[in-house]
């Protein structure tokens, strides 16, 4: 099952998704890159091993850094060669915490229990995303206006590929979480599910999958994809979803 879940994601999950306004996707012999965010973009096949992976790599940090821009570029744990991190890392990139990729089938998301007393789950605008973009910045304890910036820009692009809810107590955004729709129809990826510390453990994490799950299979989607933290995958399994390899993102940043 998990090998067929890996083929899935290398043929569906390997793009970019829908860029924000004003960003748009470029190709780069077999690599992808999203120019025009808060930070470039690079992805790419399962297997580099037949290219010039040190010029490809080369051609990124030319191009972002002719734009004074960092770059991400996404390593999953089954990529080839295997001395691709080894390559990044040479080149001047920076490993951010690894994450799990799991996947689970949408038909199998159970139901969550009902958001605890005094919280309301809510589908919300970008006239939301000041206050979740505050929240965000209290959890991770640094600025995270880039994320608002990002679903702005991606409300504004496709306004129907990507749902924002948020967890409300006492008129406080206490907890958010977004699902991208694929243009594939077969995957929706879930993102964010941050939540104040002091509403941890009460289930709200739990409820936001539960209705972005339902939402995804409103729309017909097979499969949810989410990119989990060492807090989040017990939940995601306890769900049902399944490890199917992990992420690193690894960063470039230009000279100061």
């Amino acid at each position: 099952m998990s090998e067929d879940l890996l083929a899935a994601y290398d043929q569906h999950l390997r793009g970019t998704g829908v860029p924000a306004l004003g960003a748009w996707i470029e190709q780069d012999g077999p690599l992808l890159r999203v120019v025009g965010e808060h930070r470039g973009f690079v992805t790419g096949p399962r297997d580099l091993s037949g290219h010039d992976v040190d010029a490809l790599i080369a051609a990124q940090i030319a191009f972002f850094g002719g734009r004074g821009e960092a770059v991400e570029w996404k390593v999953r744990g089954h990529d080839l060669p295997n001395d691709l991190p080894d390559r990044l890392r040479a080149a001047g990139f920076v490993a951010d915490p690894a994450e799990t990729v799991v996947i689970g089938g949408i038909a199998d998301t159970p139901t969550a229990p009902s958001a605890p007393d005094g919280v309301v789950i809510r589908r919300v605008d970008r006239e939301a995303i000041p206050a979740i973009v505050a929240m965000e910045s209290q959890v991770w304890k640094r600025d995270c206006g880039f994320i608002g910036d990002h679903l702005a820009g991606s409300l504004a692009a496709a306004p129907d590929r990507l749902a924002i809810f948020t967890a409300e107590a006492a008129g406080q955004i206490v907890a958010a979480a977004w699902v991208a729709l694929r243009e594939d129809g077969v995957f929706a990826s879930l993102w964010g599910g941050a939540t104040l510390e002091e509403w941890r453990g009460r289930g709200i994490y739990r409820v936001l999958v539960a209705v972005r799950a339902r939402l995804a299979a409103e729309h017909g989607y097979q499969y949810l994809q989410v990119d989990a933290s060492d807090d989040s995958r017990p939940i995601l399994e306890r769900f049902g979803f399944t490890a199917i390899t992990t992420t690193t993102p690894y960063i470039w940043s230009p000279p100061a």
